[in-house]
């Protein structure tokens, strides 16, 4: 019986999104590196897997799908609030990063796991709907498209979780933004994820109170390592 794989957790707090996105990065090469040489037969050591929990501050970032179009401010506007912009190498369109949005970058090495990146994404997803579960809010997904949903089957549909991945040579890096105690007004400046119909939301908008990140952020670990079946 395989003993279930350790992943290193990091609570980075409030994080400047190029070091976050360059630190993922130096995670990601080593993971890889490290694969091409263990599979190569010069080492036995196999890549360690990383779950990294911050927030940004104000942030626009467009993936590899994504129009710029999607961005409805230019340079000056983007000064006046305080917000940076940046084209990153994950897959889908724009989003907003900001203070009280959980972030949460996993590197996995997917082949200790299991090689489906559609099961993962619904794991990803499914770890949030877990944890809005905890706090009393029914979440689902929505049908061709990814992220989680309130009230998804309905014209009050809103999204209250946005994801975003890159994986080579099954290793993951990117992940999700769950809006927590998101500041919503953000995200008026862009069209989220390229859908220019439906609302987003978070949960201090749906429950009327501030929730503490800390909290939000353990539960989600616990949820993440029950359904990828992992030790922290």
């Amino acid at each position: 019986m395989n003993s279930k794989p350790t992943v290193s957790c990091e609570f980075l707090g409030l994080i400047d999104y190029k070091e976050a996105w360059d630190y993922q990065e130096t995670l990601f090469k080593k993971a890889i590196d490290l694969k091409i040489a263990h599979r190569n037969g010069e080492t036995e050591e196999i890549p360690q897997h990383h779950l990294l929990f911050c927030e940004h501050p104000h942030v626009y970032t467009l993936g590899k799908s994504g129009k710029q179009e999607h961005l409805l401010l230019d340079e000056l506007q983007l000064d006046e609030h305080e917000a940076k912009y940046y084209k990153i190498n994950r897959g889908g369109d724009i989003t907003y990063h900001g203070p009280g949005q959980l972030v949460v970058y996993p590197i996995f090495d997917l082949e200790q796991f299991f090689t489906d990146i559609h099961k993962y994404m619904r794991f990803l997803e499914e770890a949030v709907i877990l944890t809005l579960k905890d706090y009393g809010i029914t979440a689902g997904r929505m049908k061709g498209l990814t992220g989680v949903w309130l009230d998804e089957d309905t014209a009050k549909a809103r999204k209250i979780c946005a994801m975003g991945v890159k994986s080579s040579r099954w290793v993951t890096m990117h992940g999700i933004g769950f809006n927590v105690n998101t500041d919503l007004s953000y995200f008026s400046h862009i069209i989220p994820c390229g859908i220019d119909d439906k609302a987003v939301t978070s949960m201090q908008q749906e429950l009327g109170v501030k929730l503490d990140m800390q909290e939000v952020s353990r539960k989600l670990l616990q949820n993440l390592a029950e359904l990828f079946e992992f030790n922290y």
